[in-house]
């Protein structure tokens, strides 16, 4: 397959990925060719890491963070520190390159909060909104009150339907904080909002122990996370796709966190802008939501 400059060969095309729905590594292959363009802004400069699946949803699975050794030269990388040294990552800079990783049965490619010329300070912080249950509304009324919350600290916040069960809320920032100090205001939000909405939220680790209400995880803002990136497919039956969507979509009460899919996401974008395509220029400074949030909790923002 010819990729801009590059030729990618290509294997076991006709091969089923998705049972059920005759959806082939084939299809998911000119699926990500063909979404290439609206996938790679959010993308570029951040080290991949890949959920892998040789067979097809239905067989072995696998998360690979280390580029291989047999990965083309023309393909980017970064080596990035690890507990006890270093590992190296794909970066997907271009069309060829996702092209290559769906050959490879990346399925669902995950990309780090940060990015390269500045591993240790993220550029997004993250909300991941797990629902008790299959039903998706009451994630959809949590992240309104996620965004309400967030509002009051003066800051901006973007959604995103995962493609699997809830929906990450994102914060763009400007990269003046590091992990630690990220990961803190993360949290001391989440645990504010639920002492708020206590009977709806939680943030209780342990399934067993939530009663029926949202989990808000606040755990992925940390070095070496990723998140799902916009586009991505899911190894789900349908083929569902991550798709940012507008806040007022998510009043859609027929809309689910697997809406769009890869038969139906193109016919979206086709005449709907990317609702996060100006989020860059949003990025906050966390120091005024940290004194709102104390205001607001007539307390310290806690530390660990």
């Amino acid at each position: 397959m010819r990729v801009g400059r590059r030729t990618i060969e290509l294997s076991n095309r006709d091969k089923v990925f998705f049972p059920g729905d005759n959806i082939t590594k084939g299809d998911l292959i000119d699926y990500y060719y063909k979404i290439s363009q609206s996938m790679l802004p959010h993308l570029k400069a951040r080290p991949v890491i890949m959920h892998r699946f040789p067979d097809g949803i239905d067989g072995e699975r696998f998360y690979q963070q280390e580029i291989s050794d047999y990965f083309p030269e023309w393909i980017d990388r970064i080596t990035v520190k690890k507990e006890g040294g270093t590992i190296s990552h794909a970066v997907c800079q271009s069309a060829a390159t996702l092209v290559y990783l769906a050959n490879q049965a990346c399925v669902t490619p995950h990309v780090w909060l940060s990015k390269k010329d500045g591993l240790d300070y993220p550029d997004l912080m993250v909300f991941d909104l797990d629902p008790p249950a299959d039903d998706f509304e009451p994630v959809r009324h949590a992240a309104h009150l996620l965004r309400r919350f967030l509002d009051e600290l003066g800051i901006e916040s973007f959604v995103k339907i995962t493609g699997s069960r809830g929906l990450h809320v994102i914060v763009p920032l400007d990269r003046s904080a590091g992990f630690e100090e990220v990961r803190n205001v993360a949290r001391n939000v989440a645990r504010a909002l639920v002492e708020r909405e206590s009977g709806r939220l939680t943030i209780e680790q342990r399934k067993e122990k939530r009663g029926g209400r949202v989990f808000i995880d606040y755990s992925r803002n940390s070095y070496g996370l990723a998140v799902v990136v916009p586009y991505a497919v899911r190894a789900k039956p349908g083929a569902p796709v991550a798709t940012p969507v507008d806040w007022d979509e998510l009043e859609d009460k027929e809309l689910t966190s697997q809406s769009y899919t890869i038969k139906n996401i193109f016919r979206r974008i086709s005449h709907k802008q990317d609702p996060w395509q100006q989020m860059g220029r949003k990025a906050h400074s966390l120091s005024k939501a940290e004194q709102r949030l104390r205001r607001l909790t007539n307390r310290a923002v806690e530390t660990p």
